[in-house]
């Protein structure tokens, strides 16, 4: 037999240290005391703001820096100012604490056993409010979970929101769906999944599909960075990179994934905007907490890919200001202070104080506009309940699981449906209706 060759001993594996790996830990954690002052705040005016039509590898420092337009003296400044009326900013923060008004009660529905889940975007109303403000109605959104202020804006029902919610007898969807998923799709609002970012190459199908027709109608799409990690968010941006399809990528960089922090996404290494360079696309990284700013990067990303210059990925800088859901415990991982130490401050309040500064708003239409969406809001809460909430028994037939799902039901599932029906007369009775 031929003699075997002799390994190449190479380097002596003693010259060189023992490999590790790198876990990342967050900065804070329960008791500390946090101190966001090594975050680079770049000025108002430092961002530039180039051509729609501008190549993605000629501004791909707009990827490490930080597009802002509201100062935090209260003006707007620098080439990002959007320009809005006076009654557009009134719209916007009206949406916004609308919002917010709509989280606070839903919330509470569900600490007093009326639903079984929620999810609150405090602080992060900017995100989806003024980036939905931004684009037109006729634009198709692919939402995350915490985008309710997408629907909010474009005016959906806030009834049918918290029918949803509850699964009651008015929830079109029948309770098939966990209560934030929400369905619209006369509102151009793609059902929201709980499968982290399959909207994202939906988002680009859908936008191919758009280009592919010759319609000008775009897309835009929502995940957190923690979602950004999934391989479905890759994908989406290859065909989108590789198609030039007419689509918005949203990352809102929160902090907070569940209870993981960004850096097990990668945000320690750099920022999450920065992932467009690698893709070939625009990017953009935006004071999430400043809702002119982020107007103003969405409708440059807009008429970016309504002219056929292709997609943007913008990164919202912000920060997840309460817990991930009602399931959730911030202060078993987080400090408690981060929320109030974040050096962005309120969206809500960072609008307000603008609208202030020109002399357009004021603390007693403030608190008149608060005291009204409360009440919007209670009033609707009171209306939704009457038809059912959650613990009042079955709110939809018993057959309705079965439907809705095959043109035409197959034989074994019309099988089990009879005998489930059979069941429940024998149990109920015959003349048994859902409350």
């Amino acid at each position: 037999m031929p003699e075997s060759p002799k390994a190449d001993p190479g380097r002596s594996a003693s010259n060189l240290p023992p490999l590790s790996l790198h876990i990342p830990e967050p900065r804070y954690r329960p008791g500390d005391t946090p101190d966001f002052g090594d975050i680079a705040i770049p000025a108002v005016d430092a961002t530039p703001r180039p051509g729609e039509a501008t190549r993605p590898d000629a501004m791909r420092e707009l990827c490490y820096g930080l597009v802002r337009v509201l100062d935090f003296d209260g003006a707007a400044k620098g080439p990002w100012d959007p320009k809005l009326s006076p009654d557009r900013l009134r719209t916007m923060l009206r949406t916004m604490m609308l919002v917010r008004a709509f989280d606070d009660r839903m919330f509470r529905a569900q600490r007093q056993g009326k639903t079984s889940f929620y999810m609150k975007c405090t602080g992060e109303e900017a995100t989806s409010v003024a980036s939905t403000m931004a684009i037109d109605r006729t634009d198709m959104v692919f939402p995350s979970y915490r985008q309710q202020g997408v629907l909010i804006t474009r005016d959906y029902p806030l009834i049918q929101m918290m029918n949803q919610i509850y699964s009651n007898r008015g929830d079109h969807l029948l309770g098939r769906q966990l209560p934030i998923m929400y369905s619209a799709p006369d509102y151009n609002f793609f059902s929201v999944s709980g499968n982290l970012a399959t909207q994202y190459p939906q988002a680009v199908g859908w936008a191919m599909a758009s280009a592919s027709k010759g319609d000008s109608r775009i897309a835009t799409v929502w995940c957190g960075e923690g979602s950004s990690a999934e391989g479905d968010f890759h994908s989406a941006l290859t065909f989108a990179t590789v198609y030039n399809a007419p689509v918005i990528f949203n990352v809102v960089n929160n902090q907070w994934a569940i209870s993981s922090f960004s850096g097990f996404a990668g945000g320690e290494r750099t920022t999450f905007a920065a992932r467009a360079v690698g893709y070939g696309i625009a990017g953009l990284r935006v004071d999430g907490n400043d809702a002119l700013a982020v107007y103003a990067a969405t409708q440059w990303a807009a008429d970016r890919a309504r002219t056929n210059n292709g997609p943007t990925l913008i990164e919202h800088f912000t920060y997840r200001a309460e817990g991930h859901s009602t399931s959730d415990d911030p202060s078993a991982y987080r400090a408690a202070q981060e929320a109030s130490a974040w050096p962005f401050g309120d969206p809500i309040a960072r609008l307000r104080h603008h609208l202030e500064t020109l002399g357009e708003w004021d603390e007693q239409r403030h608190e008149a506009l608060r005291n009204e969406l409360d009440e919007l809001v209670k009033t609707t809460q009171k209306q939704s309940e009457k038809l059912g909430i959650l613990g009042h028994g079955m709110h939809q037939p018993f057959e309705t699981m079965f439907q809705d799902v095959f043109e035409e039901m197959p034989w074994h599932l019309k099988e089990q449906c009879d005998q489930m029906l059979a069941e429940q007369e024998a149990k109920f009775g015959p003349n048994w209706k859902p409350e």
